[in-house]
């Protein structure tokens, strides 16, 4: 009796533990300055446990009508390798049916609450993700597709008019 009562409190603290994710870098490179240019892009630590990130990109050339992005995710294995998924999706047509690409969809929920990006084209407005948390993102890689601990990068290459303007680069520890 004593045997099964433990096992089951053991197998409860081990369902209780979860992965945690933690931002260690974000970059955003501009490829085209004409067309827009990073107002800020940052990683904020509050304390120990909660960081956030922000980024503002300002948009020169509006309205924009023409959006690819190019989404890559990466493992840290002797440099940066290709891990799971590289998709690349018309913005704008997937912002008007969100079931059209599964993968872009999981992308999107990561960031979508803390974003503006809630419509389709046109954009003539600057582009905001505020107060992305680490629990947000932790969310999403240990709850809808458990990830393995480790070191990761998630590049997302941002076209519009067929012409690289800006890559993006979030690199995060997941133990």
């Amino acid at each position: 009796m004593h045997f099964s009562v433990g096992f089951l409190v053991i197998m409860y603290l081990i369902e209780g533990v979860h992965s945690l994710v933690e931002f260690t870098n974000f970059e955003c490179e501009l490829l085209d300055r004409s067309f827009c240019g990073v107002e800020y892009c940052r990683i904020k630590s509050v304390n120990r446990t909660y960081k956030y990130l922000s980024l503002k990109v300002n948009l020169f050339k509006t309205p924009v009508t023409d959006v690819k992005v190019n989404t890559a995710f990466y493992q840290r294995l002797n440099g940066y390798k290709p891990f799971l998924y590289n998709v690349t999706v018309d913005a704008c047509k997937f912002l008007k049916n969100q079931n059209s690409n599964p993968i872009f969809k999981f992308v999107y929920g990561v960031f979508k609450d803390a974003s503006n990006l809630n419509h389709s084209c046109p954009y003539d407005h600057d582009l905001l993700v505020e107060k992305l948390t680490t629990e947000t993102y932790n969310h999403y890689v240990t709850k809808v597709l458990p990830v393995p601990e480790g070191k990761y990068m998630v590049k997302m290459n941002w076209i519009a008019y067929n012409i690289s303007r800006a890559i993006i680069r979030l690199y995060i520890t997941l133990t």
